[in-house]
């Protein structure tokens, strides 16, 4: 019997939410990738194959210096809007990537949309 872990099973339904989901030009992708104490999220252009904008709670100039809790990802939400708002993106495919539609990635994907992005 194969032996799987969280990540694994993560990594398997994150490649089949990808086949059906890509970033354009006009509506790029807006990936989120969290660690126990961390939370990263990026606006990506698969077309081209670049990053339009990012922010993490890793940042030095963070408001937060925690993205394992629900205040962090919030910050880190709010953060990514300005900036993409900044970039002049003002719609973007969400990909959760993998992880259940709750908790940290939830709070930052309704910061993202109180900050002006519309999903």
């Amino acid at each position: 019997m194969a032996q799987t872990n969280r990540n694994d099973v993560r990594v398997r339904i994150h490649k089949r939410i990808r086949q059906r989901l890509s970033g354009t030009a006009e509506r790029p992708r807006l990936a989120v990738f969290r660690s126990v104490k961390h939370i990263y999220v990026q606006v990506i252009d698969d077309h081209q194959g670049r990053t339009l904008v990012a922010a993490s709670s890793n940042e030095k100039n963070a408001a937060s210096k925690s993205g394992g809790n629900l205040a962090g990802a919030k910050e880190i939400g709010k953060l990514i809007a300005e900036r993409a708002k900044a970039e002049g993106i003002k719609r973007v495919v969400f990909d959760r990537g993998g992880y259940l539609y709750h908790g940290r990635v939830k709070a930052l994907a309704e910061a993202a949309r109180a900050g002006g992005l519309e999903f």
